[in-house]
């Protein structure tokens, strides 16, 4: 496996460090704007604001990659990533951060088709799974790290800003310096969802309902842990364990997609996720432990789908069409996000 992780160890880095810089972008506007006053609409549209540009970046990015390819690309996006952080420490205020938001939005599903269709592209079918598997691994680690880096400093200044910053143009070097092979040219930019729910209807169906699903995990897990009287220090590691979870079940789950049927491996960690759904439900747990060992269940669980889905979307892929691929498949990811979000009980 060292020989297959090696020659794409640069991109991995380059998404590291992207998505650690995104994890301080993501914490740092919300908690920033509500110390300055922003009221709970404005705070709720930095959230619109990234999908709208998320979405937008899901249709441009095809079109760029094919014009200047995946490296200056990749370039692009970071530079853009760190120019609407550095702007946003500059420009205080909800007009303006709420478009930076939008930009940062462009930016992420930019890199991630890039990152990804290069990936899918440099795997073979019988080590798809734990690539992305570890892909998606390195991607959780760095977001939180980028968050709980928040813990360690003020947030009334400029230096989380300058350090996301920092971070999303580091995320430059190593692609930029990386002698391995890019992907080749594009024949076709446009995304056609219809092709690919016709080659494959369970990609498409699967990442639309985990779209949904972690997204309200997300919203809703500190709510949830609050109001069955957790402690503020439990509540923090209720929202954290899962994403901890789900990064060490990454491995074992990709391995075992490029072993069996992927769609197998799926149905079983869907069985896993609506069991821990159902033992919160049915059992009402209010011990501290309890919940904490349910959470990290159902973390390991809903976050190990998403690389298994996109493994057997490339797997059905005509040749040459990782990047619509993946394309399509983060546009109907992020469509399901926002319906996620929509919960009554959101906050």
């Amino acid at each position: 496996m060292v020989r297959q992780i090696l020659p794409i160890s640069a991109l991995l880095l380059g998404s590291a460090l992207l998505l650690f810089a995104g994890g301080i972008n993501a914490l740092i506007l919300p908690v920033r704007g509500a110390a300055e006053g922003f009221s709970a609409t404005a705070l709720g549209l930095l959230g619109a604001g990234w999908a709208i540009g998320f979405i937008a970046g899901c249709w441009y990015t095809p079109r760029m990659v094919a014009r200047v390819g995946h490296i200056r690309a990749f370039g692009v996006v970071s530079a853009l990533a760190a120019v609407a952080i550095l702007a946003s420490a500059l420009l205080v205020s909800n007009e303006a951060w709420i478009p930076l938001r939008a930009i940062s939005g462009f930016c992420f599903a930019g890199a991630a088709m890039i990152v990804e269709s290069w990936l899918s592209e440099r795997a073979e079918p019988h080590t798809r799974g734990r690539i992305f598997g570890i892909y998606t691994m390195v991607n959780l680690l760095a977001s939180t790290g980028g968050q709980m880096a928040l813990t360690l400093g003020d947030t009334a200044g400029f230096t989380f800003f300058l350090l996301g910053g920092i971070f999303y143009c580091l995320a430059l070097v190593p692609t930029a310096l990386s002698s391995t092979a890019t992907p080749r040219p594009l024949t076709s930019v446009s995304l056609d969802l219809g092709a690919l729910w016709r080659n494959s209807p369970v990609a498409v169906f699967g990442v639309f309902c985990v779209g949904i699903s972690n997204s309200a995990f997300g919203a809703l897990a500190a709510v949830y842990a609050g109001q069955v009287g957790l402690v503020l220090s439990s509540v923090a590691l209720f929202a954290s364990l899962p994403i901890l979870a789900g990064a060490v079940s990454q491995v074992p789950v990709g391995w075992l997609s490029d072993r069996m049927d992927r769609r197998h491996v799926l149905l079983a960690v869907c069985a896993v996720a609506i069991a821990t759904d159902l033992a919160f439900v049915v059992l009402a747990p209010e011990t501290r432990l309890m919940n904490l060992a349910l959470s990290a269940l159902l973390g390991a669980s809903i976050y190990a789908m998403y690389p298994v889905i996109i493994a057997h979307a490339n797997d059905h892929a005509p040749e040459n069409s990782a990047i619509q691929t993946s394309g399509g498949l983060l546009m109907i990811f992020g469509f399901g996000s926002i319906l996620g979000r929509q919960s009554p009980a959101s906050p």
